[in-house]
């Protein structure tokens, strides 16, 4: 059994992303009266003109540090692996993490849910694009990758984050507004935790020769 070096503890900050945005979920509904998550958006906790925008943007703020350490991390871990399919996955995946990270905290939601502001514009329309597509390809690249290696669950958790993302971003375009919000969260959710799933990779397996 190889010896843990601290790379491999510090991908765990991927797992403690997950409990701060949660939190940022959780605590963020309770300070914005009248939100109902089964309807609202998450990014509506986070918009300018938000109660809880202040109280859910310090949890998102901790998330996002979390995120991208685990993901700067695992790049640099990845860079031993063989597969080349899998190591292009694990680089967009942690793009598409450092773009909503950086993106979304430069054009929040100026409104709750769609104002047409150029603002909300390029959050909705713009960086949600990129997001979607990069989270796709990178998650197929992984189940890939991951199916040719010794990582076989990985892959079928990477199929089943895609399954869910589909889900979510399929359904939360025909469902009635009333259940908006849990369909919506499909998407959302599945990408933190997979990051979460990632660091623990990182943790078990990343081999870091200097």
């Amino acid at each position: 059994m190889k010896k843990k070096k601290l790379i491999n503890y510090l991908c765990l900050s991927g797992i403690i992303s997950i409990i701060f945005y949660l939190l940022h979920d959780i605590v963020g509904s309770i300070n914005y009266p009248g939100y109902n998550w089964m309807r609202g958006a998450v990014s509506d906790l986070t918009a300018s003109d938000a109660p809880s925008f202040v109280v859910a943007s310090g949890f998102v703020t901790v998330y996002k540090i979390l995120n991208c350490l685990c993901c700067a991390l695992l790049c640099i871990l990845i860079k031993n692996e063989k597969k080349k399919t899998l190591r292009l996955g694990v680089y967009l995946f942690s793009i598409m993490n450092f773009i909503s990270a950086i993106g979304y905290a430069l054009f929040p939601l100026s409104s709750a849910g769609y104002d047409g502001s150029i603002q909300s514009f390029i959050h909705v329309y713009i960086l949600t694009f990129l997001v979607v597509i990069l989270s796709i390809v990178s998650l197929i690249l992984i189940a890939i990758g991951s199916f040719k290696s010794k990582y076989k669950l990985l892959g079928i958790l990477a199929i089943i984050s895609l399954v869910l993302m589909f889900i979510g971003v399929v359904a939360s375009q025909n469902v009635d507004k009333s259940i908006f919000g849990i369909f919506e969260r499909f998407s959302t959710y599945s990408a933190v935790i997979f990051t979460g799933i990632l660091g623990l990779y990182g943790f078990k397996y990343g081999n870091y020769n200097e």
